[in-house]
């Protein structure tokens, strides 16, 4: 059964809250090329706290978005990678992010215009 965005009691609303989180949008850029290590992630996205950063991941990955790989290592290695699902997004994803940088000056400018109006 497909999901319905209108309805307020369609679960489809849990997931566009998920992929709508400038968090999740920017994990999901940061992995198109494959995986990568907390440090990574967090010094790619730049400006997220570990502590929201680890919330994101456990939530995408509780969604089935990505998965988590711990390597039997000293010291203990993860990687985080896209789920087929997750590599789902990627198209949509880049396309309203290539969006908001084409026109980031023009929303910039009309929020302006309207604060200081």
């Amino acid at each position: 059964m497909d999901g319905d965005a209108f309805n307020p009691e369609c679960p489809t609303r849990l997931v566009l809250d998920r992929i709508g989180d400038k968090w999740s949008v920017l994990v999901v850029l940061s992995l198109r090329k494959g995986p990568r290590r907390f440090t990574e992630l967090r010094d790619t996205i730049g400006g997220v706290t570990p502590k929201v950063l680890t919330q994101t991941l456990r939530a995408m990955a509780a969604d089935g978005l990505l998965t988590r790989h711990v390597f039997a290592e000293v010291p203990p290695r993860v990687e985080y990678e896209l789920t087929p699902l997750g590599q789902s997004l990627q198209a949509p994803i880049r396309a309203v992010t290539d969006w908001a940088e084409q026109h980031v000056n023009e929303v910039m400018a009309a929020r302006e215009s309207t604060l200081s109006g």
